[in-house]
């Protein structure tokens, strides 16, 4: 028998990183500012709110999508800038080869601003998994931190081209502008490049010419305005950049293979990115190819022996596999929230419909996606089906309440409570908008009729009295439990309205009030009525 003979490798300089502690930056732990001074490199992500971040002194503005890196030598403290509530978090990690400690790591002079919605997504579930270990596997916490550096890695490289930047303001300016006659000419004269360069640049970054960049992006805005109620052909053209509806009609058909009007009739293969839309469609009888659920979702589904189409977690990808996944599906389709990073990369697919968040009522929204899907005459039975509840509910509460007074909605989490207007949902849409109830004095003074939500320490629950409060969501943590009990049992909340007079309703059904839509709306009515009403019987 021949032996096997081993040839030894020559081993390069390989650097294996390692998280070693991660914090999120709660208020709570925050404070007005924090100094933070440590011996490991670190890499700070902002996902929520604005401050400063004050590197040696020097000052730079962070919000969400900023990212630091630095290594253990650099002085960091943290301000908040406003009222806004600050959030993120903190990684510090090591790196070593084979023979100890090294000084290569990921360093960039100033925050990164804008990072993808990829690198917010696995910071995220990094933090997440950091914080209970045992809802994963035990290699999770490392799998993730590899996956976020190589996002970080990649985004650093695109800030250091030169040629993506200007060829991103090149594409943004497009995208503006792209119902003017716009020139190559005229877009390199705006980056000052030459029009061969940008034609060379803009075909090897996008795939796509000048021109057919152009008219992918009017396209698509074209489908955009047929799917949402679009004018006569002529005056669609004129809008898109077009001079005549004829010519519309022709580019239309090259690009997207029918013509406006067929494509309006059709049948659509709908993805849809945000479970508040999955459940519009479904309430429609609509099934995406491609959607965002949620278990209660899912059970309501089952419960009405519903199909549940293919689901997607857009939290559990990194911005290539994010396209993969939703390409994979071949929409017609893609409906997600405005001002979602992910959008402008989804163009290639398909128009992407965007909803605005908190100015658009979940009816309003369900209005515009039954237009989508031709079903308008579903959504109107669907909606007085839901208003007869309604006023059954009202007529009830008449009679064994009166006037309504005001109400609160405390959805508390691990580390924090929050606090609704009817534009986030969590039950207040139901209780403001149909069931006749009020905010308090204090939260209008604080500005939650514009900002939608407030953001407050458990301790600080006492001091906004009502008529009536309702807690959608408590904490699972032990210790989130005990700060809890410890609020309930203080003597500021004893003082409370509320309390007095029997009127704190703990629901403790999450899911069923995360969702801001048709079903859950149903939902969360039937919820609050029981609460309110114990012996009210729904039809």
């Amino acid at each position: 028998m021949s032996s096997i003979e081993f040839n030894e490798i020559r081993q390069p300089v390989h650097s294996f990183y390692m998280p070693v502690r991660i914090m999120g930056l709660d208020n709570d732990r925050l404070g007005n500012d924090r100094v933070v001074k440590q011996s490991f490199h670190r890499i700070l992500i902002v996902w929520s709110g604005d401050g400063l971040l004050f590197v040696n002194e020097e000052q730079h503005e962070v919000a969400r999508g900023s990212v630091f890196l630095c290594d253990a030598a650099s002085q960091l403290e943290l301000k908040l800038k406003s009222r806004s509530p600050l959030k993120g978090v903190l990684i510090e990690y090591c790196n070593l080869n084979i023979d100890g400690y090294q000084s290569s790591i990921l360093k960039y002079p100033v925050p990164l601003q804008r990072c993808s919605l990829g690198i917010l997504r696995l910071a995220g579930e990094l933090e997440n998994v950091w914080r209970e270990p045992e809802l994963s596997g035990p290699f999770r916490s490392q799998q993730l931190f590899i996956e976020l550096l190589t996002e970080l890695y990649q985004f650093i490289l695109t800030k250091q081209q030169p040629s993506k930047d200007w060829l991103n303001e090149v594409c943004s300016y497009m995208e503006n502008h792209y119902n003017e006659d716009l020139t190559r000419e005229q877009l390199a004269e705006l980056a000052s490049v030459s029009p061969e360069h940008l034609s060379r640049t803009f075909r090897k970054h996008t795939g796509r010419t000048f021109n057919a960049y152009l008219t992918l992006i009017r396209i698509r805005n074209a489908q955009s305005r047929i799917l949402t109620g679009a004018p006569d052909l002529n005056t669609l053209a004129h809008e898109v950049g077009y001079k005549e509806g004829f010519y519309l009609s022709r580019k239309f058909k090259e690009t997207v293979g029918l013509s406006p009007t067929a494509y309006r009739r059709a049948d659509k293969r709908i993805v849809s990115l945000n479970l508040n839309h999955t459940a519009s469609l479904i309430a429609l009888g609509v099934v995406p190819e491609l959607g965002v659920y949620t278990s209660w979702l899912e059970q309501v589904m089952q419960r009405d022996n519903m199909i549940i189409g293919k689901k997607f977690n857009p939290y559990g990808h990194t911005a290539s596999t994010y396209y993969d996944g939703i390409v994979a599906v071949n929409p017609d389709v893609i409906i997600s929230y405005i001002k979602e990073e992910e959008n402008k990369s989804l163009l290639p697919i398909a128009p992407v419909l965007e909803l605005p968040f908190m100015t658009m009522s979940w009816r309003e929204q369900f209005h515009m996606i039954a237009h989508i899907v031709n079903k308008q005459q579903q959504a109107e039975v669907w909606l007085e089906n839901y208003d007869a509840q309604v006023v059954k509910g009202n007529n009830r509460l008449d009679q064994t309440l009166g006037s309504r007074g005001t109400a609160i909605v405390w959805e508390i989490g691990q580390h924090k409570a929050y606090c609704f207007n009817n534009s986030h949902g969590r039950g207040s849409q139901v209780l403001y908008d149909d069931l006749g109830f009020r905010l308090p004095s204090e939260l209008l003074d604080q500005g939650i009729a514009t900002s939608g939500y407030i953001e407050v320490d458990f301790e600080s629950m006492a001091n906004y009295s009502a008529t009536h409060i309702f807690i959608t969501a408590m904490p699972t943590s032990p210790e989130g439990q005990e700060r809890i009990n410890r609020l309930f049992r203080s003597a500021n909340w004893l003082k409370l309205e509320a309390v007095n007079h029997n009127r704190v309703y703990l629901l403790n059904e999450d899911e069923v009030f995360w969702g801001y839509d048709p079903i859950s709306s149903q939902a969360q009515l039937q919820v609050l009525l029981q609460a309110l009403i114990p012996d009210h019987k729904f039809a």
